[in-house]
């Protein structure tokens, strides 16, 4: 008997719900690599690029290929982005009914949500150097995933109150074919 992925474990039935490509995605195992097409921002203010260069993220406006890196077991997944400037690597695992995603200086908990497009990520907690952020600052955190055939399309983005855009991204990974049996 096979283990739940990291997501179908946080998700329950409602994994179901995700179009077939997203649910492939998220039920990968052990190490891979994928690549794909991404469209980077550049952070909107000098206070924004710092908090970028904290996390990790792309700081340029580009267009290239980009190289994802899979370590998914059930209990943690480590995903390293290799976007055509910037690598950028995270650690998610869950927390209780929420993916927690440990990126360079912060420490992120979301909702995941199923939608009739794909799969919704919602902020609800955010630790910056190990201190909460109020909620008056938290940031607005766009990330979605939908799928179709042999793609996962993606668009990640996060605003600070007062600071901006700081991090800002949207491409496509190429799964591998599926398998029949």
């Amino acid at each position: 008997m096979s283990q739940l992925s990291l997501y179908e474990q946080v998700m329950g039935t409602s994994f179901a719900r995700l179009p077939a490509a997203v649910q492939r995605f998220h039920r990968l195992s052990g190490q891979r690599s994928l690549e794909g097409w991404v469209e980077t921002r550049a952070p909107s203010s000098p206070l924004a690029r710092l908090l970028a260069y904290c996390l990790g993220s792309p700081q340029e406006d580009e267009r290239g290929r980009i190289r994802f890196e899979l370590d998914a077991q059930p209990e943690a997944e480590i995903w390293v982005r290799h976007f055509p400037a910037k690598t950028m690597k995270s650690r998610l695992v869950r927390s209780g009914e929420r993916v927690e995603e440990q990126l360079g200086a912060s420490r992120l908990r979301f909702r995941l949500r199923a939608t009739d497009a794909g799969l919704e990520m919602e902020l609800e907690r955010l630790h910056f150097l190990g201190v909460p952020c109020p909620r008056w600052l938290l940031p607005t955190i766009v990330a979605q995933e939908h799928g179709d055939h042999n793609q996962i399309h993606f668009r990640v983005s996060a605003t600070v109150p007062l600071i901006g855009i700081v991090a800002s991204y949207q491409g496509h990974l190429v799964l591998e074919p599926e398998v029949r049996p």
